[in-house]
């Protein structure tokens, strides 16, 4: 099966044409090596009335950090080239980015995984499968709740 190419930006999703209406929204990244997952998440995202971008391995998801800097990242930590944990490691080390605060969403859940994943310095912890509205209310935590429009 033929994929887009995902290497920095999923299409930008937005409410509506107006890119008035887009600038306004949080930007978030998301990061996950499975496109259908990465799908999922862009269109969950837009729900909650967020802008996605997405990458689908590690080093598109530093270059796309340091190209255009998220207001949240949604990181899957399974990925092919340098895993999530490293990702976060190389944002921390980063002055512009270590502020951006990282969800870890992935399927490694284990109670040691989900500790060194927080100590790694992820705010949020969420195993696949995920329920949406406990995904949504980790992000309302993480984002001005008032831009975050639908409830599940």
């Amino acid at each position: 099966m033929n994929y887009p190419s995902w290497k920095i930006n999923l299409e930008t999703s937005s409410l509506d044409s107006g890119q008035q209406e887009a600038d306004k929204r949080p930007l978030v990244l998301a990061v996950d090596d499975n496109h259908d997952n990465l799908e999922l998440l862009a269109q969950i995202l837009d729900l909650f009335g967020c802008e996605c971008m997405g990458a689908v391995d590690g080093y598109a998801a530093i270059s796309a950090a340091v190209e255009r800097p998220p207001d949240l990242i949604v990181l899957d930590i399974c990925l092919p080239d340098i895993d999530g944990i490293e990702v976060v490691n190389r944002l921390q080390e980063n002055p512009d980015l270590r502020h951006i605060p990282v969800v870890a969403v992935t399927a490694l859940a284990k109670a040691e995984d989900r500790a060194r994943i927080l100590k790694a310095g992820c705010v949020e912890y969420i195993s696949k499968p995920f329920n949406i509205k406990d995904l949504e209310t980790i992000i309302r935590q993480h984002i001005h709740p008032q831009v975050l429009l639908v409830e599940f």
